[in-house]
């Protein structure tokens, strides 16, 4: 594992353990969004058995609509963080079909199980034409060699299998980004990028392309949260370990006072009755496999 994965994995492992499902509910609206899109574009049958690979589960609010949706399917939710896939499988034995009582031979379950990996790594010697279904909800930003990894993923499903997942795209957080970049400005200094970058829908569909997938189906959708500040805003992303930046803060400006004047700079020109706004672009995106 490279050192920036490993350093993934030890934020998530920490998310997972403190307050991550108490600020993921953008995370949560993603895995309801794409679990509808799929059904609407592929016209999934819920008695049809399904080899699923589900990339980066997180704490399970994909898995269990899985479970849930796709009865006795084989389910195999894969993580990076072992804390993550802990929350997943308890969050999965405890709500998975409560239509029906627990112990009921009636009980409809799919066969799942937990692997603990990095899908980058994984992916390149898993068995091929093993999955028919690959779904992945608020994880793909996290790709160090998004092209690689589709082709990849391409060689594990079958013919006629569906790869769909949900992405932020570029215009997610662009109060914050806006905000740092007028501080920098305003010091004389060149912008730097706090965060992630985020690929557009256009860039992910000709990357699908490029690995063999057609049939390719989109939707993007804007919409906005408020919270109390700009520091909740920020604590309520660090909570969620989604805090890594490749930004390198100058020794004459210093974290303290680039944050302050970030605050004041978001406030002004962001600020809501509630608070201050901050912006998530959501892709969901599905591509198929025809031969």
């Amino acid at each position: 594992m490279t050192n920036r994965k490993a350093a993934i994995a030890r934020q998530f492992n920490r998310s997972a353990a403190g307050l991550y499902d108490t600020h993921a509910h953008v995370q949560r609206t993603m895995a309801d969004m794409l679990a509808e899109f799929l059904m609407q574009q592929a016209n999934a049958d819920d008695s049809s058995k399904h080899g699923i690979l589900e990339i980066g589960c997180g704490t399970g609010n994909l898995t269990e609509i899985l479970v849930n949706r796709w009865l006795h399917s084989s389910i195999t939710a894969l993580d990076i963080a072992p804390a993550m896939l802990l929350a997943a499988e308890q969050r999965v034995l405890s709500t998975a079909n409560p239509a029906i009582p627990v112990g009921s031979n009636d009980r409809p379950s799919s066969d799942i199980h937990f692997l603990l990996a990095d899908v980058e790594m994984w992916a390149a010697n898993a068995p091929a034409s093993s999955f028919d279904l690959i779904v992945s909800s608020a994880c793909f930003q996290w790709l160090s060699q998004p092209q690689q990894t589709l082709n990849y993923l391409y060689r594990l499903l079958r013919p006629g299998g569906i790869l769909a997942f949900a992405t932020f795209g570029p215009r997610t957080f662009h109060e914050l980004h806006t905000a740092f970049e007028e501080v920098y400005r305003a010091k004389g200094m060149v912008p730097q990028r706090h965060g992630l970058s985020f690929q557009s829908a256009k860039q992910w569909k000709d990357s699908l392309t490029t690995a063999g997938f057609s049939d390719i189906q989109y939707k993007c959708k804007l919409f906005t949260e408020e919270y109390a500040s700009p520091r909740d805003f920020l604590l309520s992303v660090k909570s969620l370990g989604a805090s890594t930046s490749e930004a390198v803060i100058s020794h004459s400006l210093g974290s303290r006072r680039l944050f302050t004047s970030l605050y004041k700079e978001y406030e002004d020109r962001f600020s809501t009755p509630k608070g201050v706004a901050a912006t998530y672009d959501i892709v969901l995106i599905q591509a198929a496999k025809t031969r």
